[in-house]
């Protein structure tokens, strides 16, 4: 790279604290973060703070980055429903943006930014990170070298047990966020099972969702609520918290169901791959077995081990890149649209009680 990526970082609260701060200070070399913005200065500080030879201004308007000529990008981390607006106005101000998952609450909305970053020249990614994860991309190329056969059916889980994150929240509103497990975890879920599949185009799906964990918010018991500072138990709590449906692509058939909060004490993470001259389930964010019939007609089962990179660092450097090189990554809107469209009609079906097809 000729010289550093100028950005500023818009939302300093759990995914950029957890995720893209820690990842953005191991690339150094390549960006400088001219602001940390927040509303809640106090966050902003508390990165300046953390991050003092990185974070240069704290500001809590983020207006004040775009109309920066310096800055050239901005990772917009804020709750689901101000990425539209902010990423709208960065794209107008001629920034490239990288804006967290979803893409915004609504497909339509999704389709607007896609054609603004079109009509401006900009970059603009999405964070579904999984894209960059080691097991997923392996995946990925081995279904593309047919190691599988044909992938005819693809099963996932995404179901833990009493996890409701933030109760009464921005996480648990629906017109903050957009919807519940399935727009927070399925997104990542569905997403990568796209992308392995080699960009599978939708025919049909059929969704039911439920609200039925947390109903009388202030009896609700839990072991563990992530995101356990944002709940306020006087909010609200219209978003699904169980999911359940099947789809069906171009490419392959797909059903799963995810919760957020269930009645049974396991977590289940994972995804079933199932070709008709080979299977793998995929741990979601580990690693992957393959089942197959060797050369000599015999079953075998293998486990792969590898290391697997931080994929948020890995996500953020092919972003950064592309700022300078123009490159439309894996990330890129334009490849991430199907998934905009599939939760969207998912949500549909399940308020219509009926099929929707393409």
């Amino acid at each position: 790279m000729d010289k550093k990526v100028c950005v500023a970082i818009i939302g300093c609260g759990r995914i950029a604290t957890n995720g893209h701060f820690p990842a953005l200070s191991n690339l150094s070399d390549m960006v400088r973060i001219k602001y940390a913005c927040d509303i809640i200065e106090s966050k902003a500080q508390d990165k300046k703070n953390q991050y003092s030879n990185l974070v240069e201004n704290v500001i809590t308007d983020y207006k004040v980055a775009l109309q920066d000529e310096e800055v050239e990008a901005v990772f917009v981390l804020t709750p689901n429903y101000a990425h539209y607006t902010i990423s709208m106005d960065a794209l107008k101000a001629g920034k490239h943006v990288f804006c967290e998952k979803p893409i915004t609450v609504n497909y339509k909305l999704s389709c607007e930014m896609a054609e603004e970053a079109k009509k401006q020249g900009k970059i603009l990614n999405i964070g579904v990170v999984n894209r960059y994860n080691k097991s997923v991309e392996l995946l990925e190329s081995m279904n593309k070298d047919g190691v599988f056969g044909n992938i005819y059916h693809v099963y996932c889980s995404f179901r833990s047990y009493r996890c409701i994150p933030g109760l009464g929240g921005a996480f648990t509103n629906k017109a903050e966020s957009g919807g519940g497990v399935l727009i927070d975890w399925g997104v990542h879920f569905l997403d990568l099972i796209l992308y392995i599949l080699g960009g599978a185009k939708l025919k049909t799906v059929t969704c039911d969702a439920y609200s039925e964990m947390a109903k009388d918010m202030k009896s609700y018991k839990y072991l563990g609520m992530w995101a356990e500072e944002t709940k306020n138990l006087d909010g609200v709590n219209d978003v699904d918290d169980f999911i359940s449906g099947h789809i069906r692509t171009d490419k392959a058939s797909i059903s799963f169901n995810g919760a957020w909060a269930q009645n049974i004490g396991q977590d289940e993470m994972f995804i079933d791959f199932l070709g008709d001259k080979a299977g793998a389930r995929l741990t979601y964010g580990g690693h992957f077995t393959l089942w197959s019939t060797s050369k000599e007609g015999e079953l075998q089962t293998v486990t792969y081990n590898y290391n697997i990179p931080n994929q948020m660092e890995c996500e953020d450097r092919a972003f950064l890149t592309a700022v300078r090189t123009g490159e439309k990554t894996k990330t890129h809107i334009d490849n991430i649209l199907e998934s905009a469209k599939l939760l969207d009609a998912l949500y549909e079906s399940s308020e219509k009680k009926e099929e929707i097809r393409f």
